[in-house]
């Protein structure tokens, strides 16, 4: 099964936009053989927590109609947003759609990062899925430093981790290149990056969105400084 990881860089607080930059990137996945496609934290709006703790709408539901041009477009995909919760502070939310557009699963994330905390509210429970005969991981950006979290997704039989994540030049650089390898040799999973490529909120994306197999050899690297997907077999 061929995964694409995307990289972009969003236009801050405008889901049309953004939404259209997806289609996109999920044309060029399809190309290159690609069934499922992974994009960055908070991918609809950007970084933009001022924005997302202020305007309702940029909050997302898995039927939001803003959302038809990319469930339509015959490839899974993994997309994190800002989604309501029961309660008065939205979450950080990924939601799976199949190739058909039908929801598979939706995952809270469950830590959240200093600045986060005050905008949205944590999840609770692991996300999961399965397509293809893989059972699938998620995490969002802070969680994948937590190892217990990585550790249920290997004694639950998972096959492939994916992260949505916002890592930056600087630090972030390393942290990228070193964080996720290890998560691939420590659990013996394959393991997907989505990350941002330029400016999103107060950060700017390092890129470098990419695979790696469960012994932490690099299957595919996109560059840093490009709107592009990174494709690579996982068996």
């Amino acid at each position: 099964m061929k995964i694409a990881a995307a990289q972009l860089s969003c236009t801050p607080a405008d889901i049309p936009a953004n939404v259209r930059q997806l289609v996109a990137l999920t044309a060029q996945a399809r190309s290159q053989g690609a069934e499922l496609i992974v994009f960055p934290e908070l991918a609809l709006t950007g970084y933009e927590l001022e924005a997302l703790a202020a305007d309702p709408t940029l909050r997302t539901t898995p039927d939001d109609p803003r959302l038809d041009a990319l469930r339509s477009n015959g490839i899974a995909a993994v997309v994190n947003c800002a989604v309501p919760t029961d309660g008065p502070l939205p979450a950080i939310g990924t939601y799976v759609f199949d190739a058909h557009g039908d929801l598979l699963t939706t995952y809270l994330k469950q830590h959240l990062y200093d600045n986060e905390q005050g905008v949205f509210t944590p999840g609770d429970q692991d996300g999961r899925f399965t397509l293809n005969g893989l059972r699938f991981a998620l995490a969002t950006c802070f969680d994948n430093h937590f190892p217990d979290l990585t550790a249920r997704s290997a004694a639950d039989g998972c096959d492939v981790h994916l992260a949505s994540s916002l890592y930056g030049t600087g630090n972030g650089v390393h942290e990228r290149a070193t964080l996720y390898p290890s998560i691939a040799k420590d659990t013996n999973l394959h393991v997907v990056l989505a990350n941002h490529v330029g400016p999103s909120g107060p950060w700017t994306g390092c890129g470098g969105a990419a695979l790696w197999a469960p012994d932490g050899t690099l299957l595919a690297e996109a560059d840093g400084h490009t709107t592009t997907v990174a494709v690579a077999d996982i068996p």
